[in-house]
């Protein structure tokens, strides 16, 4: 049973031991493990810490390259409306030119070819002239071989009116 008393038993001297040991540990740990660990800890949170700030800078610059291309975008695209808007006036622009400039053949051929039309009337009407002019010549030195009668001046005159008609 002593044994068992012994084991329970507070020694004094053990005790302050054991606390002694136990503060010289902690000391230890405390120099050799916890200051180089807090060190670790303060050196990745620095390093988060810097993380964290280039993530927010990478995202202002992110955020100001969006904004930038939007802008280039809505440039962009102001610049092909326009240049639509200017093709399509340039379009436009030319095709009236086209149908003025086809409305000035036509009417330029319409005048000449009224202009063939008149000479060729008055062609023809020179070539009648000078056809009953013949025939007027024809009929007088006719008149002139012979004398006429009322019948043969009236036969003279139905032959002429027919060599008008022929000639017509």
């Amino acid at each position: 049973m002593s044994d068992t008393l012994d084991f329970v038993s507070l020694v004094p001297w053990t005790m302050v031991m054991q606390w002694g040991n136990l503060l010289i540990i902690f000391l230890l740990m405390k120099k050799f493990l916890f200051k180089p660990i807090k060190a670790v800890l303060a050196k990745r949170e620095e390093e988060i810490g810097k993380m964290y700030s280039s993530a927010e800078t990478a995202e202002t610059e992110a955020k100001a390259m969006k904004e930038e291309y939007e802008a280039r975008l809505s440039s962009a695209k102001e610049e092909a409306g326009e240049i639509v808007r200017t093709a399509t006036q340039k379009a436009q622009q030319r095709g009236d030119e086209i149908v003025g400039e086809a409305q000035r053949q036509a009417a330029f051929l319409k005048e000449k070819a009224q202009a063939d039309i008149a000479q060729e009337k008055k062609k023809a009407i020179n070539e009648v002239k000078n056809d009953i002019s013949g025939i007027a010549v024809d009929i007088a030195s006719k008149v002139v071989e012979r004398e006429i009668s009322a019948k043969d001046h009236e036969a003279l005159i139905e032959e002429f009116i027919s060599n008008v008609g022929d000639a017509s």
